[in-house]
């Protein structure tokens, strides 16, 4: 029962940090404008299908590629968004070193 104990704690932690509230917050800001949301929910729709094409080893599309860059430079040019991204980004960060520790706490059994 323990691990489920310190698991609520981590959840509880996670959401106190200042990357979980900074970026709940900003994303709030960015998807109350319906212009920026619906630009950023289609720059994150191609980003997601490029990068499964890259786990999947297959090759990228070259012009969604272009795409995803053009996208990106329209958009961090909305602070908000910029904002966004890079907590985006810090959220991300420390959501993968959370599971890299678990990961390497256990990967003997793995």
């Amino acid at each position: 029962m323990e691990v489920y104990d310190k698991t609520h704690e981590l959840a509880r932690a996670i959401k106190e940090s200042a990357e979980y509230k900074e970026y709940k917050e900003v994303k709030k800001i960015v998807y109350e404008d319906l212009r920026l949301k619906d630009k950023v929910d289609e720059f994150e729709k191609i980003r997601y299908e490029e990068q499964l094409l890259a786990i999947q080893g297959e090759k990228q599309d070259e012009e969604k590629m272009k795409k995803l860059q053009e996208l990106y430079e329209i958009l961090v040019k909305e602070p908000e968004v910029k904002d966004f991204f890079d907590k985006q980004v810090r959220f991300n960060v420390m959501i993968a070193d959370v599971n890299k520790i678990i990961g390497e706490a256990i990967k003997d059994v793995l």
